[in-house]
């Protein structure tokens, strides 16, 4: 299932970025004022008391842009520590990104960009505060490296990251063990699974039982977290099976973007010639990936069993996004005319000029953000024939009982967006200037939205340096 490795050493290290909030919260606070103990784990890699003694680059397989390929695995990271969340006593995982070559690299240099590594943090504080089920970048530590890619301008810096999830068992480890035919260690694995990340699961059940109750449980989660993509209006990039972890969450951020429109075919990958993972086809690609891993199960269990579990996504889907787009939107999910509302809220809005952020952030509380949104400068969109169904649904959709629409971040004239520009304008001011205040800046920002949707698993807190 992995291989031990040795991180790489690196030429310099420079501390950039801290999860103060979640450093914290996991007992590491006074090592925030602590440079080189700061350094001496988390860009060096030595060992924390009670964890793991050497590193692990996991292996795993996957079909990656629908083409099965068995050479794969941590090529540039490593599972480096595992610690439990006292708050709540689930395991989290320090997963690296940068961090040298592995046994899987292939002809890749094990390295990471500072760049990479900067987006990963902005993706990852965005879809936080959106209350989307993501993994929590940790640290950025530059390397004082050169790299050469051919996406960016090169040399470019290089840097290490680490990223905070809840388990890096991705359905690519299932594919692996299914492509070598290794039955026991599937159903070691798949028990391990059940136990560690699905409690409500007997993981002592039959292998046969297990092994469908297992594949709804990721179906429902697998559901629930392309919902909150779409309702982000987050399009991830590579849904490849082995970007996806059989714990629901999302990780793994490479050429993302989030919609500046509500286009359905609007992709993010400049390699996804097909548009194979295009935002309206994220909830295909995530059903794709979910019965590949049902393949995976079908020799502990029957067709006919995982079949139908793997089908329970159909019927997840629907009413996860109801209920997200709900989130969104600040409105009462149980309101009888949610799924109205939501379905003609998409409809209205689908291909036309206006941002698809400033729709959910216009209307935050239905029925309480009618005044506010009539007299925004987007009112005549709102008053127009196209939006009609929408604005009388969500004029009389009643405010959620968590929502707080009267938030000052809500009497802003625009909403807080993470579009590709703003991205690159933020890269440029740090390559070219070495001027991090922007990043700082929109980390703050993104703090005061968090606030405002109450969405945060954690309230934001980062260092910039």
């Amino acid at each position: 299932m992995f291989s031990r490795v040795k991180v790489a050493k690196f030429p310099k290290s420079v501390i950039h970025y801290q999860n103060a909030a979640w450093a914290k919260q996991l007992g590491f606070g006074d090592m925030l004022d602590n440079d080189q103990g700061w350094i001496d784990h988390f860009a060096h890699f030595k060992p924390i008391n009670g964890s793991l003694n050497a590193p692990l680059a996991l292996a795993y397989h996957g079909h990656q842009f629908g083409q099965y390929n068995p050479e794969i695995g941590d090529g540039r990271g490593v599972l480096y520590a595992q610690i439990c969340d006292q708050s709540t006593g689930r395991l989290l995982d320090f997963g690296t990104k940068g961090s040298g070559r592995t046994p899987y690299s292939r002809s890749g240099d094990g390295r990471l960009t500072l760049k990479g590594a900067m987006r990963e943090v902005m993706a990852t504080e965005m879809l936080d505060a959106l209350g989307v089920n993501t993994s929590k970048t940790f640290s950025v530590i530059e390397t004082g490296e050169a790299l050469i890619r051919n996406d960016e301008p090169s040399p470019t810096r290089s840097a290490v990251m680490v990223r905070l999830s809840h388990g890096h068992i991705r359905i690519g480890s299932f594919q692996r063990l299914a492509y070598l035919q290794n039955m026991p260690l599937m159903e070691h694995l798949l028990r391990y699974s059940a136990e560690t990340y699905y409690p409500e699961l007997d993981a002592t059940a039959p292998i046969a039982e297990l092994a469908a109750a297992f594949i709804g449980a990721v179906a429902h989660r697998l559901a629930d977290l392309t919902a909150g993509w779409m309702a982000a209006g987050f399009v991830h990039g590579v849904l490849n099976t082995d970007n996806f972890n059989i714990s629901g969450e999302s990780f793994d951020y490479g050429p993302w973007r989030f919609l500046p429109q509500l286009t359905p075919n609007f992709t993010a990958a400049y390699f996804d010639h097909q548009g194979r993972y295009a935002y309206g086809r994220q909830p295909d690609a995530a059903f794709w990936a979910l019965s590949r891993l049902g393949d995976c199960l079908i020799p502990l269990s029957s067709i006919k069993a995982i079949e139908a579990a793997v089908s329970t996504f159909a019927a997840r889907i629907p009413i996860a996004m109801v209920a997200a787009l709900c989130r969104r939107l600040g409105v009462d999910g149980a309101w009888p005319q949610a799924s109205n509302l939501t379905e003609a809220v998409f409809k209205a809005i689908r291909g036309q000029d206006i941002g698809y952020e400033t729709v959910m952030f216009d209307w935050f509380g239905g029925t309480a953000a009618t005044q506010k949104a009539l007299s925004s400068p987007r009112a005549g969109f709102y008053k127009g024939r196209g939006f009609a169904l929408a604005l009388d649904l969500l004029m009389n959709a009643p405010t959620a009982a968590a929502a707080t629409p009267n938030h000052p971040y809500f009497n802003d004239t625009h909403p807080q967006t993470m579009l590709i520009d703003e991205v690159e304008a933020i890269w440029g001011a740090i390559a070219d200037d070495d001027d991090w205040s922007p990043l700082r800046d929109k980390l703050k920002a993104i703090a005061r939205m968090s606030a405002g949707y109450g969405q945060y698993s954690l309230m934001p807190d980062a260092r910039i340096r």
